[in-house]
């Protein structure tokens, strides 16, 4: 089973389609489904469905260790992962609560690769893709767009982390929740 760490955007998937609609129609962008929009603390890959309870036990650890209370987030503004000059991911940001998503990243991260999951190559920032760029078709319409427009998401509480459980299709993935994790108060 494909699996990841997140907090998912309860109740903001009509900000992310209004964010995703001011991306411009390049024929080379994949929107991701709003109802499914999610912070990805870890991913895990492919994992045997025997490790779930010892993986469900890291991550009870892993969030009471980070000691975050229930927060806001908010999320707006865009960003592009890897570069400008280089588009595979279109995003929106986190423009409060990204402190707190972090503590949650690294007790997570710390927890999973003493459990023998590789450890992140890359800085963790704090995002909710919108979009996945194919090819460089339109990619000067979406520079500008990233760079000019400046659109809010939402905000929401975050009282839970999720492990997540992604099936691939030919529609996109499908994601089940597997456990949850509640914030300590």
């Amino acid at each position: 089973m494909r699996l990841f760490v997140s907090v998912d955007l309860d109740g903001l998937a009509e900000g992310v389609a209004d964010a995703q609609a001011r991306l411009p129609d390049t024929g080379s962008l994949r929107p991701v489904d709003p109802e499914g929009a999610h912070v990805t603390l870890k991913f895990l890959g492919e994992v045997d469905p025997d490790r779930v309870d010892t993986i469900q036990g890291a991550l009870t650890t892993a969030i009471t260790d980070a000691d975050v209370s229930p927060f806001e987030m908010v999320v707006g503004d865009f960003g592009v992962f890897p570069s400008l000059d280089y588009i595979s991911v279109v995003w929106a940001g986190v423009r409060e609560g990204g402190s707190a998503l972090t503590r949650l990243h690294e007790a997570v991260e710390r927890e999973t690769t003493a459990l023998g999951f590789d450890p992140e190559d890359h800085e963790f920032t704090p995002h909710v893709t919108l979009a996945r760029m194919d090819d460089a078709r339109g990619k000067e319409a979406v520079q500008r767009v990233v760079r000019e427009a400046d659109p809010t998401v939402g905000r929401m509480d975050v009282t839970e982390v999720r492990l997540t459980k992604s099936t691939l299709t030919d529609d996109g993935p499908e994601y089940e929740t597997v456990a949850r994790f509640p914030l300590s108060a």
